[in-house]
C-alpha cells in the first residue's frame, strides 16, 4: 500500500511539475550564461539599441545606435545619436564596427540630428530598416554643459521625435531615407508629443504592424504625458500607416502598468512582444520583462508567467549581476526558434546618470 501511495504521489509531482514547464514564461528559464566578449561595444562612444539580421553573406548584422561619450548619455542620444552596422561570424559577436548607416543630414530633415532605435528587418529583396528620427534648429553642441534635461535641445530635441524607415537592397547599403516620418504626431491623441520606440512586424501578406510608443502634450516642463503604447498598420512598407484602435493607447493589463522598449512578434499563434516594466506592477522587478500574446494586435493578453527576463544576469564565470540598465530587447529567431537576446544595458547601480559604460549585450537561448 505504502508503494501504491509513494507511486501516486510521485506521479502527480511528475504532472505538476510538467504543467508549470507548459506554463512556465519561454524565456525567463532559457538564458544561458553570458559570455563577457560578446556582443557590441566602442570605446568612446555610448552603445544602445541592438537589432541583428543575418544577411547573404552568412553573417550577422547589428545595427545600433552610438553617441560621444564626451556628452552625458541622457539625453544627449536625442541630439547626437547615429545608426551604425557592425558585424560577427557568429550570433553572440563580439560585433565589429562596420560602417555609420543612418549619419546626421541636416536640421531641415526630420530626422536631421539623431537617429536611433534600429530595428532591421527584411521582406522579399529589401531590408527595412525602422528608426525614431529626431531635429533642432540650433547649432551643434559643443560640450556636455549644453545638454541637460532643460536645455533647449532636450526639450526640442525629444519634442521632435518620430518614427521613420529606410529601405536598401543590400544590407551594406545604400539606404534610402525618406522625407517624412511614417508614424508623425496627431493632436489631441496619446502620441500628439512624440512618437519612437518602432517595434515592427512585416507578415507574410507584405503588411506591416509596428507598435510603438507615444506621449501627449502637457502644461508644465518637460510639456508631456506619461508614455503611452499604441500600434500602427500599413498594407505595405510603400502604403500609409494608420493607428489602430481607434487612436486610443493599448490597455495591456489590468494593472494599467506603465510600459516601453517593446519588441513585437507574430508565428501562427498570433502577435507575441516583450515590454518592459517601466512600474514594478507586472513583474515585482523595476525594469524587468513582461510576456504579452494577442490575436489582432490589439487586445492582449499577460502571459500566464508573466516576467520573461531580469536584470540580474548569470555570467560565463558563475557570477551573478545585476545590470544598471538592462533595455531595448531584441530576440534573433532561426527557423521560428528563439536563438538569442540581445539588450542594450549600463553599469552602475541603475539610472542613466549613474553609469559609466554601455554596451550590447547577447544572451543565447537553450
Amino acid at each position: 500500500m505504502k508503494k501504491i501511495l509513494l507511486i501516486w504521489g510521485l506521479s502527480i509531482l511528475v504532472v505538476c511539475v510538467n504543467a508549470q514547464t507548459k506554463n512556465s514564461n519561454p524565456f525567463f528559464n532559457n538564458l544561458l550564461p553570458v559570455k563577457y566578449s560578446a556582443g557590441f561595444a566602442m570605446d568612446g562612444y555610448w552603445v544602445w539599441c541592438s537589432s541583428v539580421i543575418k544577411g547573404e553573406d552568412g553573417k550577422y548584422h547589428m545595427f545600433a545606435s552610438r553617441w560621444p561619450k564626451k556628452f552625458p548619455f541622457h539625453p544627449s542620444w536625442m541630439v547626437k545619436s547615429e545608426i551604425v552596422r557592425a558585424e560577427a561570424s557568429n550570433i553572440e559577436g563580439p560585433y565589429e564596427f562596420k560602417e555609420v548607416v543612418l549619419p546626421s543630414r541636416g536640421p531641415q530633415y526630420w530626422d536631421g540630428r539623431s537617429t536611433h532605435n534600429p530595428s532591421i528587418t527584411k521582406f522579399g529583396d529589401k531590408y527595412v530598416l525602422f528608426y525614431m528620427g529626431s531635429t533642432h534648429p540650433f547649432a551643434e553642441p559643443q560640450d556636455s554643459a549644453q545638454l541637460t534635461l532643460s536645455s533647449a535641445y532636450a526639450v526640442v530635441g525629444r519634442s521632435n521625435k518620430r518614427i521613420g524607415m529606410a529601405i536598401a537592397d543590400d544590407i551594406r547599403g545604400p539606404w534610402k531615407r525618406f522625407d517624412k516620418p511614417i508614424i508623425d504626431t496627431k493632436p489631441n491623441t496619446f502620441y500628439s508629443f512624440l512618437t519612437s520606440n518602432p517595434a515592427p512586424v512585416i507578415r507574410k501578406d507584405g503588411s506591416v504592424m509596428v507598435m510603438f510608443k507615444g506621449r501627449s502634450y502637457g502644461d508644465k516642463f518637460p510639456y508631456q504625458t506619461a508614455q503611452k503604447l499604441g500600434v500602427a498598420y500599413a498594407k505595405s512598407i510603400y502604403d500609409p500607416f494608420t493607428v489602430l484602435n481607434d487612436d486610443k493607447p493599448l490597455v495591456m493589463d489590468t494593472l494599467h502598468s506603465e510600459f516601453e522598449d517593446p519588441f513585437l512578434w507574430s508565428d501562427d499563434k498570433g502577435f507575441h512582444v516583450l515590454v518592459k516594466d517601466m512600474g514594478s506592477k507586472s513583474t515585482g522587478e523595476h525594469h524587468a520583462g513582461v510576456l504579452f500574446h494577442s490575436q489582432d494586435g490589439v487586445n492582449w493578453t499577460v502571459d500566464a508567467h508573466p516576467k520573461a527576463y531580469s536584470r540580474k544576469l548569470l555570467f560565463e564565470d558563475g557570477k551573478e549581476r545585476v545590470m544598471g540598465q538592462l533595455e531595448r530587447p531584441f530576440v534573433y529567431f532561426e527557423e521560428d526558434k528563439p536563438i538569442c537576446m540581445f539588450f542594450a544595458t549600463m553599469d552602475g547601480q541603475g539610472g542613466f546618470e549613474n553609469g559609466t559604460s554601455s554596451w550590447n549585450i547577447a544572451v543565447k537561448m537553450k
